[in-house]
């Protein structure tokens, strides 16, 4: 009968530069939406076509986040639509409530 020994061991892997780059590669991409967004929101007047751009970008964010940081970028394709397509019905229900509840103030008035 063998006794075992429970040792810890530090195991030292080299650094995965394709890996490094990736990760800046992702991080420069939101980055640039990100500032993307900030810039429009201070420099385009509110209306239809800003909202309409953020909505867009969000989404976009979003996509990204799931595929990279969530790793679903590499899992079958109905995976990540099952969880794109209720956020896109999600934003459209949105909107929908907002105009009906505008609508619906404006007819009290």
């Amino acid at each position: 009968m063998e006794i075992q020994q429970n040792k810890s061991t530090l195991e030292v892997h080299p650094r995965n530069e394709e890996k490094i780059k990736k990760i800046w590669k992702t991080a420069g991409i939101l980055l640039a939406i990100t500032v993307a967004e900030f810039i429009m929101a201070f420099t385009m007047e509110r209306g239809l076509l800003l909202y309409f751009l953020f909505i867009a970008l969000t989404i976009w964010k979003a996509r990204y986040i799931m595929l990279e940081f969530m790793h679903l970028g590499d899992e079958v394709k109905p995976l990540f639509y099952s969880i794109i397509v209720p956020l896109i019905f999600l934003v459209w229900l949105l909107i929908a409530l907002a105009k009906e509840g505008s609508e619906i103030f404006m007819m009290r008035w």
